[in-house]
């Protein structure tokens, strides 16, 4: 196991002031995430913790405060049906995603159900937070969590209109550069790059601006509103180890994607932004 306490984690990343062009035209979109028109946006000086945050570091929350998260309150999350043993019992699952189950038992300690643990996980990012949790993780961190535009500027690294933190091509010269799905979703991971469930935090190597796993591995929740004028949901970006293109080809920079503050799953995560 790495020394957790020397992780690029420790040392949030300064990005500084800086107009870019947000959003994307690309036709790989979904016209209802509402990505374009390409626009340009004026980004303040802020930072950013280097990767998400890990499972050690919510576990430190944790001891300190005696935080419940809300899957732990309400008693389950949604974990994804491959992570499941083969006996598990049948619950109840997504209608439009079946491949979310019900899973009693499931939070942050627990990411596969009621009889896992986080042995040898102590590096990965900790999943099952609801936007909540996240919030609170992040005061207790004394920061907070990054705007929608934010999170986009960060990801892109000073690269303008690229596909992702790295340029476009998705595997340069033949190189994984994020933790997504291979192969056909949801019965067959061919497991290209490594992973079938989530990676520690630095597994690829950072962008321009020294951020690890920006798109792939675990969403990450923002503080905007999907849409302000019916504010509902919380903006997440950044696609999961769960992302292939034939259904969710959201592991991109401008990819935009949402879901409700209370909602927590095995494939969602945070990272802590900060005022300077």
């Amino acid at each position: 196991m790495r020394n957790i306490s020397a992780m690029p984690t420790r040392t949030p990343i300064t990005i500084e002031p800086a107009t870019f062009a947000m959003g994307s035209d690309d036709d790989v979109g979904y016209p209802g995430d509402r990505e374009g028109p390409v626009r340009e946006v004026q980004v303040e000086r802020f930072a950013l913790d280097a990767t998400a945050t890990t499972n050690h570091q919510f576990a430190e929350f944790v001891e300190a405060t005696g935080y419940q998260t809300t899957a732990t309150n309400e008693g389950w999350s949604f974990v994804f049906g491959g992570l499941l043993p083969d006996e598990f019992e049948p619950t109840r699952g997504v209608a439009s995603a079946p491949w979310w189950r019900q899973v009693f038992g499931a939070d942050w300690r627990r990411p596969h159900g009621p009889d896992s643990t986080l042995d040898g996980r102590d590096d990965h990012p900790v999943v099952h937070v609801s936007w909540h949790d996240a919030v609170a993780y992040a005061t207790w961190r004394g920061g907070r969590l990054p705007t929608e535009v934010e999170w986009e500027c960060a990801a892109r690294g000073g690269l303008v209109q690229k596909r992702f933190p790295w340029g476009d091509d998705e595997t340069p010269a033949g190189e994984h550069r994020c933790n997504v799905w291979q192969g056909e979703f949801p019965t067959n991971n061919t497991l290209d790059d490594g992973w079938y469930d989530t990676a520690p935090v630095d597994t690829y190597a950072p962008n321009n601006f020294g951020l690890y796993n920006m798109v792939g591995n675990v969403w990450e929740w923002c503080d905007s509103w999907f849409d302000e004028a019916q504010p509902v949901a919380r903006v997440m970006r950044g696609g999961s180890f769960l992302c292939n293109p034939s259904y969710c080809f959201r592991y991109r920079n401008s990819a935009r994607s949402s879901n409700t503050p209370d909602s927590s799953t095995g494939n969602l995560g945070v990272r802590v932004a900060y005022d300077v």
